[in-house]
């Protein structure tokens, strides 16, 4: 017995000290201050105020200084030297990883040893006049080395001569107009035509289904020149001798011309270069309007139609084809000798992994290519990035990961056709399918500086109106004003004047993949022009020389504000989707946008009254799709106010349906003779890659139908894409149906 109680004692006692310790333990955790985790809303707002005030508009200065000290076009050493550096300060700037990922593309140089240039050639054969092979640079950029001069990427080798036809912007419209009411046919001849309206590709695509054997393109004071500014350095217009650059492909989202649909990697099949997706078999090349004003000056032939075919140049604008008069004997010689070779490029992949739903992806993405030094495109877009990222990066160090994983993308060789961010996007497409919530865009934050410009899908509507509610805006007598007054009272939307104005999204940039072959959900904000009063194309020095720190620092942001806010927006979209617990996508402004989408296609169609009687077309299917489409996002958002918040899998339902909404108006088999654009709703449009249409199969299919030899067979493909579109539409309705 003695022995029992011996060992039985120390044994209680054991157990009175461990329960003392507890006891101590719980209490102690009971009455410390609780640690905030990253849901409490204190801490949500804390951290949302922190990003943004993080954020400086001198940050964004030097960035932009930096990174535009040298030209660094796409595949050359410099861009590789600047992607590490970017690379480098991600790793800094506090981000989990940062990498370098490349891919083995199509590109397109000049011939260092046979310039590209434009002759008059006299009945002999002798060239009595020929354009300039270079800008004159700069004033401080003198010495630049690596400067490439003026060409049109992946244009046709050739030196064809022709007499020349003034074709306007090259527009379809203008072509029809050229040959169904003036009767001059293109076939066989060189077209110049001015830049401007319609993206560059488009314009060269036209000239070659007119049967022209080349196309000569330039930037016109009309579409190119501000009245009452100088030209650049004294002021932000074009000079007479800046020729603006640009690639001239007809991708339709193909990625890589070699590899289309797949990532350009070293185990990639690859079509042989002369067999290249969307590569124009005629040359192309672009001048200065010193230049052009030579050529044109002397053109024979009628007046042109009327005068949206007089730019602004002291010359008549006659159409030809040929020279006038005594000159009528000379001809137009096209040099072109550009070479397209396999090049690398590198993208620059940087991760913030999400703290609770590391499997949900929020992509911020922006081009670091430039033509030459990319003073506005794109590094006033790579700089605010770049802020951006520091921010975020700073927050991560202080403790803080957002809900949802946020991937930065530096894309590279953006100019020559999208090609790292489409090659990203089709080689991690079936994770991306699977988990990315939405991606946003970070191409140049400024192409003017008076109100802010918004494309996105309806998704983000109610999103960005909020957040641009809780930022000041930068604009002149609009101090203590948000930047939705000032955005409202600059640019209210034409259906409904008391909301700002939306676009809808095209291409143009990097969001293509993203939206239109991924359907991930997409936006892009920027600062632009008074599009109603500034009659200018984009920006006058827009891919020229020009395009410097100097222009931005002098004439369009001197004090980088303009910039700031761009990135306070861009910064606070991202934190807002990968942060808040509910995904902030609104289903039903999708209903209303389909509601006007639908009755702007019938209204088109409605021009046709007759025929849609003879061949039996209805858009009933439609309208009906969209009404079930309006009470479906109705019926879910209000679930979605009464889902138990505290419900993990609950909140992931509903969030689940909210990402994949987008994705519900793919449809895998593309759209006609444009494969990779498989949003039904939205494309870029087949006349304008820059421009977004709505429901585009039907549209496409109504174009120019009153010309169609076979009206029954054209009518029933309109009827079939009402079909494609309508089911389309009422199985993204399913898709917000109660899961149970």
């Amino acid at each position: 017995m003695a022995r029992s109680k011996a060992t039985f004692c120390p044994w209680l006692g054991c157990l009175g000290l461990l329960g003392c310790f507890l006891l101590g333990f719980l209490a102690g955790w009971f009455t410390k201050p609780t640690e905030k985790n990253a849901s409490s809303s204190d801490v949500y707002q804390n951290v949302r105020q922190k990003l943004v005030a993080e954020m400086k508009a001198e940050n964004i200065k030097q960035f932009l200084r930096s990174f535009t000290k040298l030209p660094h076009l796409a595949g050359t050493e410099q861009n590789l030297l600047l992607a590490k550096q970017i690379q480098d300060q991600w790793k800094e700037f506090g981000l989990d990883s940062a990498e370098l990922v490349h891919y083995d593309v199509l590109l397109s140089y000049p011939n260092e040893k046979q310039p590209n240039y434009i002759s008059v050639i006299d009945d002999q054969g002798n060239e009595i006049f020929n354009t300039s092979l270079f800008e004159p640079p700069p004033p401080g950029y003198e010495n630049v080395t690596d400067v490439l001069p003026p060409y049109n990427a992946f244009s046709a080798q050739g030196v064809p001569e022709a007499e020349l036809v003034y074709v306007n912007y090259g527009r379809t419209e203008d072509f029809f107009r050229l040959e169904r009411e003036m009767g001059i046919n293109c076939t066989g001849k060189i077209v110049i035509a001015r830049y401007g309206k319609i993206f560059r590709g488009n314009k060269v695509k036209n000239a070659v289904l007119s049967g022209a054997q080349g196309i000569i393109l330039y930037s016109d004071p009309a579409d190119y020149s501000a009245p009452g500014v100088d030209a650049y350095p004294d002021g932000w217009n074009l000079p007479g001798g800046g020729a603006q650059r640009g690639n001239v492909l007809n991708l339709n989202g193909a990625g890589d011309p070699l590899t289309p649909g797949y990532p350009a990697k070293e185990y990639t099949f690859r079509y042989k270069v002369n067999e290249g997706v969307g590569i124009p078999k005629i040359p192309v090349h672009p001048i200065g309007y010193h230049d052009a004003e030579v050529l044109l000056r002397a053109m024979g032939g009628p007046a042109p139609p009327d005068s949206s075919w007089k730019g602004s140049l002291n010359v008549s604008y006659n159409i030809g084809p040929g020279f006038a008069d005594n000159l009528s004997t000379r001809k137009v010689r096209m040099h072109v000798h550009t070479n397209n070779k396999i090049t690398r490029i590198y993208n620059v992949i940087g991760i913030l992994r999400g703290a609770v739903e590391p499997d949900r992806y929020i992509i911020l993405g922006g081009h670091r290519d430039s033509w030459v030094f990319g003073g506005i495109d794109p590094t006033t877009g790579a700089a605010v990035l770049q802020e951006v990222v520091r921010s975020f990066g700073k927050m991560r160090m202080e403790g803080w990961r957002p809900k949802r994983t946020v991937i930065f993308a530096s894309w590279d060789a953006e100019e020559f056709g999208l090609l790292g961010s489409t090659e990203w996007a089709e080689e991690n497409a079936r994770v991306l399918q699977e988990r990315a919530v939405a991606y946003i865009n970070t191409d140049s934050s400024i192409e003017g500086n008076y109100t802010l410009r918004v494309d996105c899908t309806p998704l983000l509507y109610k999103l960005v109106y909020n957040l641009t509610k809780e930022i000041l805006s930068p604009d002149e007598g609009y101090e203590n004003k948000s930047l939705y007054e000032s955005w409202l009272e600059k640019d209210p939307a034409t259906e409904n004047n008391s909301y700002p104005r939306i676009n809808k999204l095209g291409s143009g940039s990097d969001f293509e993949a993203y939206f239109q072959r991924l359907g991930i959900a997409s936006g892009r904000v920027r600062y632009t022009k008074n599009r109603k009063a500034d009659k200018f194309s984009n920006y006058p020095v827009y891919h020229t020389v020009y395009e410097t720190f100097e222009l931005v620092e002098k004439f369009y942001d001197p004090t980088f504000k303009k910039q700031l806010t761009i990135a306070q927006l861009r910064g606070k979209l991202v934190y807002e989707l990968a942060d808040s617990q509910v995904i902030p996508f609104d289903c039903r402004d999708y209903g209303e946008a389909l509601k006007g989408y639908s009755n702007r296609i019938y209204k088109l169609a409605k021009k046709h009254e007759e025929q849609l009687k003879t061949y039996g077309v209805s858009f009933d299917p439609l309208f009906s799709a969209v009404v079930n489409f309006s009470k479906a996002a109705a019926e879910f958002h209000g679930r979605l106010e009464q889902v138990d918040k505290i419900d993990p899998v609950a909140v992931r339902i509903m969030n689940d349906q909210l990402m994949f909404m987008e994705r519900a108006f793919i449809d895998p088999l593309g759209l006609p003779g444009r494969k990779f654009y498989r949003h039904v709703i939205f494309a870029p449009s087949s006349h304008n890659k820059y421009a977004g249409e709505s429901f585009p199969g039907i549209y496409d299919a109504m174009f120019d139908i009153e010309s169609k030899a076979d009206q029954r067979e054209a009518w029933e493909e309109v009827k079939r894409q009402i079909s494609i579109a309508a089911f389309t539409v009422q199985a993204a309705a399913g898709t917000l149906k109660d899961v149970a």
